[in-house]
C-alpha cells in the first residue's frame, strides 16, 4: 500500500470484522455529508449481540483533500482513511471534491479520476485483519467498489443520495419505451406534450416531457461523457448490491421502496434510514458552530417567517445573467432574503446589480450553516435547487420549498415536494433539458411572483406550510426511539450480521444470480 495511505490510516482495528463497517462516499459535499451522518449513526449502534454494549467500529474512506472536512463532522470514534487522489492531466492540483472544480465541464474527468481509486481501495481492504468487514457502504458513482467488495467477500450497500421516489422514477423512466415526440407547432399553436405514464407508479401518476429529470434525459445521449462513464463503470455493477441505502423515511417514501427494490437482485432491500442528519448521534451538530458570514445574528433581527432563504447548493452552476434576474426578482418580491451564492467561474466576478441590503436582503458567499438557518423562526420558505439533502433539511424544519431544479434528479424531487406532498410550489423551470441545451433564463418578474406565492400565497400557502410542518413532525418521529428509520438501520446491521456467518443459502443464490444481465 502507498506510504501516504499508511500514514493517514489508523492502526488496524481490533476485534471481529463483523463489527466493522467501511463507508466510502463520493468526493462531493452533497454526497459526503449524508454518509458522514450515517457513519456517526452506525458508530452509536450496539453490535446486536445479546447484552452487548459495544458500538460498531466504523471507518470512512476519503482522500487527503477531504480529510479536514470529514474530521470536523465526525465523532472521534469514527476512523478515517485517506487514499491518495489519482492524478489526471486536465484536473487542477488539489481539486479533490466535485464542488471544488473551477468548471462543471471538468466533472467527467473528475469521475474518471475517482475510478482509479480501485486498486488503492482493494489494497486497503486486503490490509485489514481477517475476517473481512461486516459491510461496505459506498456511493453509486464508485461502481468499482462492487467489484472490490465481491473479491473481498464483503456485502456492499449502495447509496445514491436520492429519495426512493426519485430513484424509482429515474430507473422506471430509463427502462420504459419513450413516447413519440409532441406534435409540431402549427399556426402559432403548440400541440402540447402528452403526459408520460410511469411504469410501476400509482394509477393516474404522470409527468410531462419537460419534467423528466435531467439525469434521465442525459442518459439517452450515449456520447455524453457522464453517460459514458455510467455505462462503463456503474451500470453493470449497481444492481448487484446487497441492498440500497435511502436517505429518507417510511412516512415520506415507503410506498416507493418495493418498486425501487425490483431493480436490484431478488432479496435486496431498500433501507429507509433518514433523515440521516437527524439520525446521527444525538446532540452532535455536524454543521458545527461555523457561521463565518453572520447569518444567524442577521436572522435574529428579522420578524418571524419574514425571510426567504435562497441556495442552489454546492454544485449547481448558475449563469451571471440568471444571477442578475434572481437579484432583481428577490428585491422586487418585497420580502427579505438570505442568499447563499456559491463560488464558481461565473459567480466569482459577479456582484448584485441592485442594493440587496437596502431591500432587506443579505448575500453571502462563504459557508452557511444551512440546517440552523432553515430552523430559524425568521425563515418562512426556501428557494432551492431541490437537491435531496436540501429538500430533507427544509422538510425537517417544516419550511415549504420554492422548487427550482437545475440538474440530475432535481426535477423529480421538485415534483415530489410540490405535486405529491403539497409542501412546495414550483418555479416553472423546464428541467428536462437535453445535456447540450442552454438552461432557461427565468426573468425577474416570474422570480418575484413565485417568491410572493411561496411567502404569501393565501389559503393555498397556508396549506403548503401546514403540509411542510406535518412532514417535519414525521421526519423527527422516524429517527426517534422506536422510529421507522432508527429501527431500519438496526435491522440492516442485524441482517448483515446474520448473513455474515454463513446463514447462507440466500447469499449464495444472490451471488449466482449476479451473473444475470443487469436490469437497470
Amino acid at each position: 500500500m502507498d506510504t501516504a495511505t499508511d500514514a493517514a490510516r489508523p492502526a488496524a482495528p481490533a476485534g471481529s470484522g463483523r463489527d466493522h463497517v467501511v463507508v466510502f462516499p463520493f468526493m462531493a459535499k452533497g454526497h459526503i455529508l449524508p454518509l458522514l451522518h450515517l457513519a456517526s449513526a452506525l458508530a452509536a449502534l450496539p453490535t446486536g449481540d445479546a447484552g452487548a454494549t459495544a458500538s460498531l467500529r466504523v471507518t470512512v474512506v476519503t482522500t487527503p483533500g477531504n480529510l479536514a472536512f470529514a474530521r470536523r463532522r465526525l465523532p472521534a470514534r469514527v476512523a478515517l482513511v485517506a487514499l491518495p487522489f489519482p492524478a489526471h492531466p486536465v484536473l487542477p492540483p488539489g481539486a479533490e471534491s466535485a464542488d471544488a472544480l473551477p468548471s462543471h465541464s471538468l466533472f467527467p474527468a473528475f469521475l474518471r479520476a475517482t475510478a482509479l481509486l480501485r486498486e488503492p481501495f482493494a489494497s486497503y481492504l486486503a490490509s485489514l485483519p481477517a475476517p473481512p468487514p461486516l459491510a461496505l457502504v459506498s456511493d453509486f458513482f464508485l461502481g468499482f467498489t462492487q467489484r472490490v467488495a465481491d473479491a473481498a467477500g464483503v456485502p456492499r450497500v449502495t447509496f445514491h443520495g436520492m429519495s426512493a421516489f426519485s430513484l424509482a422514477l429515474c430507473f422506471s423512466l430509463a427502462t420504459a419505451p419513450r413516447p413519440p415526440p409532441p406534435p409540431p407547432i402549427e399556426n402559432g399553436i403548440d400541440g402540447g406534450a402528452a403526459a408520460l405514464r410511469v411504469p410501476g407508479f400509482p394509477e393516474g401518476f404522470t409527468i410531462a416531457e419537460d419534467e423528466v429529470p435531467h439525469a434521465v434525459a442525459q442518459a439517452a445521449d450515449v456520447d455524453d461523457p457522464v453517460t459514458r462513464f455510467l455505462l462503463d463503470e456503474v451500470r453493470d455493477w449497481e444492481h448487484r448490491s446487497w441492498g440500497v441505502l435511502v436517505n429518507s423515511f417510511d412516512a415520506l417514501d415507503g410506498d416507493y421502496a418495493p418498486l425501487l427494490e425490483s431493480f436490484y437482485l431478488p432479496g435486496a432491500r431498500a433501507w429507509l434510514v433518514g433523515p440521516l442528519f437527524l439520525l446521527a448521534a444525538a446532540g452532535e451538530d455536524v454543521d458545527g458552530d461555523e457561521d463565518p458570514e453572520g447569518c444567524l445574528p442577521w436572522l435574529d433581527e428579522r420578524a418571524e417567517g419574514s425571510v426567504v432563504y435562497v441556495s442552489f447548493g454546492t454544485q449547481a452552476h448558475v449563469s451571471a445573467a440568471q444571477l442578475d434576474e434572481l437579484a432583481h426578482g428577490l428585491v422586487g418580491s418585497g420580502h427579505a432574503f438570505l442568499w447563499a451564492v456559491r463560488s464558481s467561474s461565473d459567480s466569482d466576478a459577479w456582484s448584485p446589480p441592485v442594493d440587496a441590503g437596502a431591500a432587506g436582503g443579505k448575500v453571502v458567499r462563504g459557508w452557511v450553516p444551512q440546517r440552523r438557518v432553515l430552523a430559524h423562526p425568521a425563515v418562512g420558505g426556501f428557494l432551492s435547487h431541490c437537491g435531496w439533502n436540501s429538500v430533507l433539511e427544509s422538510m425537517a424544519a417544516g419550511r415549504p420549498v420554492l422548487a427550482w431544479p437545475v440538474m440530475a434528479e432535481q426535477a423529480a424531487n421538485a415534483k415530489h415536494v410540490s405535486d405529491v406532498l403539497g409542501a412546495g410550489v414550483r418555479a416553472g423551470v423546464k428541467a428536462g433539458l437535453g445535456s447540450g441545451a442552454a438552461p432557461e433564463l427565468v426573468g425577474r418578474e416570474r422570480v418575484a411572483a413565485k417568491v410572493r406565492e411561496l411567502m404569501d400565497g393565501g389559503e393555498a400557502g397556508e396549506r403548503m406550510r401546514a403540509r411542510a410542518e406535518d412532514v417535519g413532525r414525521a421526519a423527527r418521529a422516524a429517527v426517534g426511539e422506536g422510529g421507522t428509520s432508527r429501527l431500519a438501520l438496526q435491522r440492516m446491521v442485524d441482517e448483515l450480521r446474520w448473513s455474515y456467518g454463513g446463514g447462507g443459502g440466500d447469499d449464495d443464490e444472490r451471488r449466482d444470480a449476479a451473473r444475470a444481465e443487469p436490469n437497470v
